[in-house]
């Protein structure tokens, strides 16, 4: 079925159109280049303009169309497939290989993933110890500062940071994208549940252990990014365990249901996110008075975030990642973004501007580096015949 159009208020002209996106395109221009000085190396400077251009091409539309979700998808999609071939690049430029050895980890040689957040927490309560074999503030992605970019994401997004910053939520939107009509169009709901029992299982577990229980056994991503040197059977048993996830999960399963199935159904940091959305100031609501009940935005929801249950009650369920695909396939206008504390359904635009500033900042500022990382090495590939320097 074809999207239906946003209503018109939601839509700029040009001259606003640009002086909204002033303030991103001087930001983003300050965030890529690092300060005022411009490489002349044309093995950096091409995928820096090219990065700047495409970047601020986005957020233009999204602020000029008045939709959301689909310049989102774009960045959001091509960052995580940039962020495969700038992580792995940088893997084996540092250490040689995509497999991390026990002296890697002995080491702190880990970069600190986000999705270790939730089984961090207790363990350091309780212990006073980051059960993570990673840096705590030199290398690449250190502990701490990962933990304050988390906080401030968390504040300003809520769960937005699985739609705005997730470089491996990317790789499954992208798959999802794949076929224009699904193959499963039902999943029952007692599955969307299924995140909360896997957080608080690695959580006890990881606390007990004091080791990433998720990281070591069911992270789907380590197939695209590190796991452990393949050098007993045990550790084969987790490699063959994290490429069956990530075949099941991020690839297959999107495509054939174009959904989110491995954020929606089993993401312990997903689940953990989802509690964020309450300080978060920006949330979608659903108008009643304007809504006809067609439900196409429980139909389209890519991460299972709303039900009949939660349209009859104005809302989205905690699981919201605020991607916009609701409000911009809603034909009456009744999903929106909404500021906590407003009545329901007043100035939407102006919620929905309040929210994409930050969130599309943040989405430029991850994607931004990985995409001029990504496209520096496919131009090395060109001109030298390889990706590492």
């Amino acid at each position: 079925m074809p999207s239906q159009s946003t209503p018109d208020t939601a839509a700029h002209g040009i001259g606003k159109s640009i002086l909204l996106s002033l303030p991103m395109l001087l930001v983003s221009a300050l965030m890529l280049t690092g300060g005022p000085r411009i490489p002349h190396d044309l093995i950096r400077l091409i995928p820096l303009a090219i990065t700047f251009v495409f970047i601020n091409l986005l957020f233009y539309r999204m602020v000029r169309t008045g939709r959301t979700e689909r310049h989102r998808a774009v960045l959001f999609v091509a960052m995580a497939f940039a962020f495969v071939i700038s992580f792995i690049s940088n893997l084996i430029e540092v250490r040689g290989s995509m497999m991390l050895s026990s002296s890697d980890m002995a080491n702190g040689r880990t970069p600190f993933c986000h999705m270790v957040i939730p089984m961090t927490l207790i363990p350091a309560a309780l212990t006073r110890t980051i059960i993570f074999p990673g840096s705590m503030l030199g290398g690449f992605a250190p502990v701490a500062g990962m933990f304050v970019i988390w906080i401030g994401a968390s504040l300003a997004l809520g769960r937005g940071f699985c739609a705005w910053g997730c470089f491996f939520g990317g790789l499954e939107d992208g798959f999802s994208r794949l076929r224009r009509k699904p193959v499963i169009r039902r999943i029952a709901k007692i599955w969307s549940y299924l995140p909360y029992a896997v957080l608080v299982a690695i959580v006890l577990t990881s606390a007990a252990w004091l080791t990433p229980s998720y990281c070591m056994w069911l992270c789907p991503f380590k197939a695209v990014t590190e796991f452990p040197a393949l050098t007993t059977t045990v550790a084969r048993m987790q490699a063959g365990i994290f490429f069956t996830l990530f075949a099941g999960l991020v690839v297959v399963l999107p495509v054939l249901t174009r959904k989110r199935t491995q954020c929606g159904l089993f993401c312990p940091f997903g689940a953990f996110q989802s509690f964020t959305n309450r300080v978060s100031p920006v949330d979608v609501r659903i108008d009643r008075e304007n809504c006809s009940d067609c439900k196409r935005c429980v139909d389209l929801c890519p991460t299972f975030s709303l039900d009949a249950e939660s349209v009859s009650k104005g809302g989205t369920r905690l699981s919201c990642c605020k991607c916009g695909k609701c409000v911009d396939t809603c034909a009456k206008g009744a999903a929106a973004f909404h500021v906590k504390g407003t009545p329901a359904g007043s100035a939407p635009e102006g919620a929905r501007l309040l929210f994409i500033y930050p969130a599309f900042l943040f989405l430029a500022t991850f994607g931004g580096g990985m995409l001029l990382d990504a496209m520096r090495r496919v131009l090395l590939l060109a001109t030298t015949g390889r990706m590492i320097q």
